[in-house]
């Protein structure tokens, strides 16, 4: 099992999770279950994918059967569209809340929406909640340096964790290093390039030399870089196998060799663009 990353709030969050965006309705309470079983104690959720309350379902099943709810690290998002307020984020702090069922371990910002000129407005509702005890820590996801930047020269309080899309071919070396400069951990979605960059021949030859799929491969490029990540899968057997990632370690020359297939591609949204 990959090991913690500590916040930099005193608590702490593992390495490696699962998320559960664009995951049907139908299937969320039995993806949940499956990796439980795996033994993953993070799952990624959010306001915006739609299956929260089908994520609290599976959950209760969890803890009827045994799991200790304190062992495990759900987080949520707030989305922001139609409204970006610091009243919009409370109400979708106890919306999620609600469906899920539990409290909410990590809540974000799901983007900043620059334009909009409030994530620093529903940053302070955020760091409210927390004072309240409402949430055990708070951060964001897709923001910038400088969206960071100001979050912190106007409120004082440095997010805990920033999730942004990484892989191979956008490694975000310089957010890491901003990250790893304001102890702000780097939580990559999207760490395999939604499958795409595992069709890479130097990707499969790593993964091939350690006997390993090129998921694996990838997941323990991402681990090697201090980060974390929430790769997703519909699939059991899968989410079994992205956890299988402690019996093998990646040489500087493979490391190196990812780090050549770095282009800036993105397949998501850049966090300027979202409005």
């Amino acid at each position: 099992m990959p090991a913690t990353l500590e916040f930099n709030d005193g608590n702490a969050i593992p390495a490696l999770g699962f998320g559960l965006y664009k995951v049907p309705l139908e299937a969320t309470e039995d993806v949940v279950a499956a990796g439980l079983d795996a033994g993953y104690r993070l799952i990624d959720g959010a306001e915006f994918y739609g299956n929260e309350r089908e994520l609290g379902a599976a959950l209760a099943q969890a803890s009827s059967a045994g799991t200790d709810r304190d062992e495990l690290t759900v987080t949520s998002k707030f989305w922001g569209d139609p409204e970006q307020t610091p009243a919009a984020a409370r109400a979708a702090f106890k919306a999620s809340e609600a469906a899920l069922g539990t409290h909410i371990d990590v809540y974000m910002i799901h983007w900043p929406r620059p334009a909009r000129q409030r994530f620093v407005d529903v940053w302070r509702e955020l760091i409210a909640l927390q004072g309240e005890g409402r949430v055990r820590s708070i951060g964001v996801s897709n923001f910038t340096e400088a969206h960071l930047q100001r979050l912190m020269d106007e409120t004082g309080v440095v997010p805990a964790i920033n999730q942004v899309e990484s892989h191979p071919w956008l490694p975000q070396h310089k957010l890491r290093a901003f990250h790893a400069e304001h102890g702000i951990v780097t939580q990559a979605w999207s760490p395999l390039g939604r499958a795409r960059v595992l069709e890479d021949p130097t990707v499969q030859r790593i993964a091939a030399d350690h006997g390993v799929s090129p998921a694996q491969a990838i997941i323990r490029w991402h681990l090697h870089l201090g980060g974390a990540l929430i790769p997703k899968s519909t699939h059991p057997h899968r989410l079994r196998e992205n956890l299988d990632v402690d019996g093998f370690s990646l040489s500087d020359d493979e490391m190196a060799r990812i780090a050549g297939l770095e282009t800036g591609e993105r397949t998501g949204t850049h966090p300027d663009d979202r409005q």
